[in-house]
């Protein structure tokens, strides 16, 4: 793990009461606790919350992963803070991070030194809030992340097979910020610290908390109560609708939820952020380094794969049932400025450790960089969870023009030698185009760019499944589309001389997937050449639609039902249609197809 040795221990912030001292402090104003190892890089929301909490004035310290099971010393070391505790599970839900899909233990964490697992509890932030207010009753305790901001409502806990209450019973959390809370958090500690107490601070976007009573807002929806979907399995999915409805609309309406004998409210989000907002977040003073504290430890796998990076932008407007970055971070697009991302790049290349190669300039979609409504009075109406599904909304403006300059001025740094594009990139934008609108919005010069000087050798690109009825559950674009750029992909490489590969990801299980879809899935796959490699089985994650169909059987949309593949064994076979290559699964694929009548495919599949 390269350390630049220019820094001083006081570069990064203190995570000790010896750390906390040589900044010449007395009392911290805010503690946060998280469960990933601490990186000061703007990649990992610990390090961007903490910075913002000191660049607002107060004395923050984190304590990444606590020891959680002896004396409980980590929890006391650094005192009483003046104004609250910070609580977050990491940049992860802890049940996605320590379970696979087959709810098997991981042995591994990306998120911890040397990827050793056992450093975090099974859900973190309620083991880590608990802890504090039992040692701290009278501290407000504010929770956020993406393990809260996904479980702020009645969800379904894939890991327990149940539907939980909001995470903020089960914490005893007084606050949650939900989403990605920057604007929110600083509202409250300004707050707090003009002598505010809990109860006023309940007007602030994008939080949400307990009361005893109703909201007093007229407009707000009540969703069915917590006790209502444990025993009726349809209102829990008519819940979701609206939930998703409402943190995607600009003007937004508070939810209630009665949960017991209390009230969970939710308040509307934050506007999205500005540009020179943003553009603010990654010009704080981070050393981009793990904590010194790590040296002898290993490397941390999550921060070796992001270290030379380059996030572009927040949110995504594919609307992904399986996907939880529209539910966490929103379908508005938040855009950095040319100028703040060239900034970080120059800063990467000045890296001890850097050899002339930047890893990803992307985002949670890497082509959506500055795209959003041409007519922002459509999107303000507008109540469409995904902007491309089932179709491309016309008012959607998707030049690719900015993101094409910000690539070839890139490309031009003297000191790179290659800049990847290594998050996905949606081609149901850029393929089977109007020609008009293709050359206006540059989508044709976008991918000859991308293929030519962006690809590591091995693009990845995520079609998730062959079936349209599958595709139209998933929210996304048919596999026409697919088959479309996989040609252009394939002319490119032809025209320049170059040898690489298009590596597609695939999804089994998912919502409306029967074992024949999954056969015909391995046979379309095998006639385009490919031997599936980036595959995984459907894991049901709070907060998403495809795992409210997955508990509830029913589409929220339609309330109409919708067969999903539960049991282990069903989940296993339909998985094992991705590996039609092993030669030990020749005899179950033979035996599967003749059962379900498909022996077209015997031949296909199995023949050499």
């Amino acid at each position: 793990m390269a350390q630049n040795s220019s820094y001083k221990i006081t570069d990064w912030l203190p995570t000790t009461l010896d750390e906390v001292k040589k900044r010449g402090w007395d009392q911290l104003d805010v503690i946060l606790f998280s469960g990933d190892a601490y990186i000061d890089h703007p990649s990992f929301g610990h390090a961007v919350i903490g910075r913002i909490i000191e660049a607002e004035g107060y004395k923050i310290a984190i304590v990444p992963q606590p020891n959680w099971r002896d004396d409980l010393r980590d929890f006391k070391k650094l005192g009483k803070p003046r104004l609250c505790f910070g609580v977050t599970a990491g940049c992860m839900d802890s049940m996605v991070n320590h379970y696979t899909a087959n709810k098997r233990l991981r042995s591994n964490d990306a998120y911890t030194p040397d990827g050793k697992a056992g450093f975090r509890p099974d859900y973190t932030t309620t083991v880590y809030s608990n802890i504090l207010k039992k040692i701290y009753p009278d501290i407000p305790i504010i929770i956020g992340g993406v393990e809260a901001s996904l479980r702020r409502l009645t969800h379904y806990d894939y890991w327990s097979d149940q539907l939980k209450p909001s995470i903020l019973i089960d914490s005893k959390a007084d606050l949650l910020v939900y989403g990605m809370g920057e604007q929110s958090l600083k509202q409250i500690l300004h707050q707090l610290n003009n002598g505010k107490d809990l109860e006023n601070l309940k007007d602030i976007s994008q939080i949400a908390y307990t009361s005893e009573s109703k909201s007093y807002n007229k407009n707000a929806i009540e969703l069915n109560d917590h006790q209502k979907c444990l025993k009726d399995k349809k209102a829990f999915a008519a819940n979701f609708k609206i939930i998703e409805q409402e943190s995607n609309k600009v003007q937004a309406k508070h939810l209630i939820q009665k949960v017991g004998d209390k009230y969970v409210i939710v308040n509307p989000p934050h506007p999205v952020m500005s540009e020179p907002e943003i553009d603010a977040l990654f010009d704080l003073p981070y050393t981009r380094l793990p904590h010194p504290k790590y040296k002898k430890r290993g490397p941390i796998p999550a921060y070796e794969m992001i270290r030379h990076s380059v996030n572009m932008h927040r949110g995504c407007f594919g609307g992904c049932s399986f996907c939880t970055i529209s539910a966490h971070q929103g379908k508005f697009v938040s855009s950095r400025s040319e100028k703040s991302i060239l900034k970080e790049v120059n800063a990467i290349t000045k890296m001890p450790d850097f050899k002339g190669y930047i890893s990803d300039l992307g985002g949670p979609s890497a082509n959506m960089y500055k795209m959003k409504g041409i007519d922002q009075s459509i999107c303000d109406k507008c109540v469409r969870p995904s902007c491309i599904h089932p179709n491309i909304c016309k008012n959607l403006n998707s030049d690719h023009s900015s993101l094409l300059d910000i690539y070839q001025k890139v490309y031009r740094h003297p000191d790179i030698k290659k800049a990847f594009v290594g998050s996905g990139i949606r081609y149901d934008m850029i393929i089977d185009r109007p020609k008009q609108e293709s050359k206006k919005y540059k989508y044709q010069e976008y991918t000859e760019q991308l293929i030519r000087h962006h690809v590591s050798g091995r693009l990845k690109v995520a079609p998730e499944h062959t079936s349209d009825t599958v595709l139209k559950q998933m929210r996304k674009s048919s596999f026409k589309q697919f088959r479309s750029f996989k040609k252009v992909f394939d002319q490119i490489n032809r025209k320049f001389n170059l040898r690489q590969q298009l590596i597609p990801y695939f999804i089994s299980s998912h919502p409306a997937s029967r074992m024949e879809d999954m056969a015909q899935l391995a046979a379309d796959t095998k006639d385009l050449g490919f031997q599936l490699e980036q595959v995984q089985d459907f894991t049901p994650t709070p907060m998403t639609l495809a795992t409210v169909i997955y508990y509830s059987g029913y589409n929220p949309y339609t309330l109409k039902k919708v067969y999903t593949a539960k049991s282990k064994n069903d989940k296993l076979n339909q998985r094992k249609f991705f590996f039609w290559y092993k030669r030990e699964n020749h005899q179950w694929i033979r035996n599967t197809l003749n059962k379900i009548n498909r022996q077209d495919l015997i031949s296909k599949l199995l023949k050499r």
